[in-house]
């Protein structure tokens, strides 16, 4: 069994403010930094960083060739990312003094990948291979009816949420990974629990994992449901902190850890990846998600002295 994530490649130009611009409104940035970033990027450095590996496909401009140093860096495989797109995509990010962020995003090569492109890839993987995708690259349908045609598992991360997200045919999908604001827009509903109720009835098949910002987040399919709490950190930027957990999720998944266990790994690296500024540069290794948990245990143990 393998990964493949077919995700997004983009330049991250990050403005650290004090708050968000408002219209008319011009204002000095407090720092900037230039950083690999994209939903797929971080995701699959996330899985790698998890200790699985992890195959990208996707598409990069002459201008983003430094990406691919971020991933292989990482120990993601790169071998399927094509570098003749008129420019690499790329994210205008505003991260304020709560380390909340507020992103512009351009798709660019993102865009520009083709069904011809697409199947080339998809031939080297068979039944049984993971597929990770989100919303920020072209043929979205295309891709999950061929990889379900080939019976891959699909992963979806339906991020930014739009119509191509809601053409969607889920029941080809295994997992869903979304946020509250997603799980809202696909349902209709507000309750996280009515969130999850809504997509089981439908496709009950289906292994969803909600994320709710500080309240944590739930696992649920059809014979299980499971909360996680979020572990208290000094927050610096939550930037990558969905990647993160996405990416952490997935490969404990397919390391064979039950969904508890992987809810919580996830969270822990979530909680490690917020106190860094940045996106892909802030995922933490697994070593260092080891060490987080062993350093609460031991809180926890001097507290009952």
């Amino acid at each position: 069994m393998r990964i493949l994530n077919f995700g997004s490649l983009n330049i991250h130009r990050v403005y650290r403010v004090e708050s968000f611009m408002r219209p008319g409104e011009t204002v000095s940035s407090l720092g900037f930094d230039l950083l690999p970033g994209g939903k797929g990027l971080n995701q699959s450095v996330a899985v790698a960083s998890a200790g699985s590996d992890i195959f990208h496909a996707g598409k990069i401009g002459a201008d983003g060739e430094f990406l691919l140093d971020t991933l292989n860096q990482a120990g993601v495989n790169t071998e399927y990312i094509k570098s003749d797109g008129i420019h690499t995509g790329h994210a205008v990010i505003q991260v304020n003094k709560y380390g909340n962020n507020c992103i512009l995003l351009h798709s660019g090569a993102n865009s520009e990948i083709t069904p011809l492109e697409i199947d080339e890839v998809l031939s080297h993987f068979e039944a049984g291979d993971i597929l990770i995708l989100q919303n920020e690259i072209g043929h979205l349908n295309y891709i999950i009816n061929s990889a379900y045609d080939k019976y891959m598992r699909v992963v979806v991360n339906p991020s930014p949420m739009n119509d191509t997200i809601k053409a969607i045919d889920l029941r080809k999908v295994t997992y869903l990974i979304l946020n509250e604001l997603e799980g809202r827009e696909l349902t209709g509903e507000s309750r996280p629990s009515a969130i999850l109720d809504y997509l089981l009835s439908i496709y009950p098949h289906l292994k969803i994992v909600l994320t709710l910002g500080k309240v944590g987040s739930l696992y649920a399919d059809e014979l299980h449901r499971l909360q996680q709490s979020v572990y208290n950190v000094d927050v610096a930027d939550t930037t990558a902190a969905g990647d993160t957990f996405l990416g952490y999720f997935i490969s404990r998944i397919t390391m064979g850890s039950p969904s508890w266990s992987a809810m919580r790994a996830a969270a822990m690296a979530a909680a490690l990846c917020v106190t860094k500024h940045g996106g892909a540069t802030s995922i933490p290794l697994w070593d260092d998600v080891l060490n987080f948990s062993m350093a609460r245990t031991e809180k926890k143990r001097l507290a009952k002295i």
